[in-house]
């Protein structure tokens, strides 16, 4: 087997589907097989999938074990020499597999590759991440781009080769087997953001470049999983933000993190909240934001509960 493509869905059954025929409608001759997670989802996922694809390796959580670990479980069973990790609400064009895979043999010293990320009309997304420092969890990210984009590359630029990055957003993570195994899989700790941005720190760790492709392409609609419930969402990537720092960077680090991360959550949900009022509650996007805000803070002054955020 050439390619073990791994989806988690939760709830978002249409997009899993039209990604799915993404995979069969690649035009090479690649052999690839499907794994599907199924994590709880409540809609009509679980009857569906399995009648469409028949073909496909399905299987249906009790309860919602996280992306890390649901990648996991499917990437034991799986036997492909590479791993396409692919969200749900992402969708292949027709030459994506053939020339990653092709790529990637070309080029043994990359253990990770990801894709140029695209809106449905066609303009960039952000593809390259930059491993969380200070400064990119206390700055605006798009004035760091701007302004130093050799340091902090994004959809600003244009990239007329592959180039070796820190870390590629996870919507297509293309994974070497022997990477994958030699790494132990993804880091359970991180439950829903960030575990693809700790797996490729840890393949830089082993000797393996990370590599952002701009000739492949990616439609991706952005975040369908965690537009179902913002503030749960939010919370996961604040508590995997924290997981992070805790794994790599130095107590001191950590301690400006929280220190600075409260600060602004504090201005924002002021902002938020004063917009909100003078439009006397009649702006949505205010509302939701201090929805979120509040959210935030309210989890903090409870001492950060394991039990809040995304359904477990």
């Amino acid at each position: 087997m050439d390619v073990s493509v791994i989806l988690l869905t939760r709830n978002t059954c249409q997009q899993t589907r039209e990604a799915i025929d993404s995979v069969f409608a690649s035009a090479d001759t690649h052999t690839k097989e499907i794994h599907v997670i199924d994590n709880a989802s409540t809609d009509k996922t679980s009857s569906l999938l399995p009648s469409v694809f028949p073909e496909i390796h399905y299987k249906r959580m009790e309860r919602n074990v996280g992306f890390a670990r649901g990648v996991n479980l499917a990437a034991r069973e799986a036997s492909g020499d590479f791993l396409l990790l692919l969200n749900s609400d992402a969708r292949l064009t027709r030459d994506t597999v053939r020339l990653s895979v092709e790529w990637m043999r070309s080029n043994p010293g990359c253990g990770v590759a990801g894709a140029q990320l695209l809106n449905a009309d066609g303009t960039k997304q952000n593809s390259i991440a930059n491993f969380p420092s200070l400064a990119t969890e206390l700055l605006n990210k798009f004035l760091l781009r701007t302004f130093w984009p050799k340091r902090f590359p994004g959809k600003e630029q244009e990239y007329a080769r592959p180039m070796e990055v820190e870390s590629v957003i996870g919507a297509f993570l293309l994974v070497r087997r022997e990477v994958w195994e030699k790494l132990g899989g993804m880091d359970e700790r991180f439950f829903f953001f960030l575990e693809e941005t700790d797996f490729c720190l840890r393949a830089r760790q082993a000797g393996f470049a990370t590599v952002h492709l701009p000739q492949v392409h990616v439609w991706h609609s952005q975040g369908q999983t965690a537009k179902q419930d913002p503030a749960a969402a939010r919370i996961e990537y604040w508590r995997s933000r924290y997981a992070y720092f805790a794994k790599h960077r130095s107590r001191t680090d950590r301690i400006a993190l929280r220190c600075g991360l409260l600060l602004r959550l504090l201005v924002d949900s002021a902002v938020s909240g004063l917009l909100a009022a003078i439009t006397l509650g009649g702006s949505r996007r205010w509302r939701e934001k201090f929805a979120v805000h509040w959210a935030l803070l309210f989890w903090h002054l409870r001492g950060r509960p394991a039990g809040t955020g995304l359904p477990r």
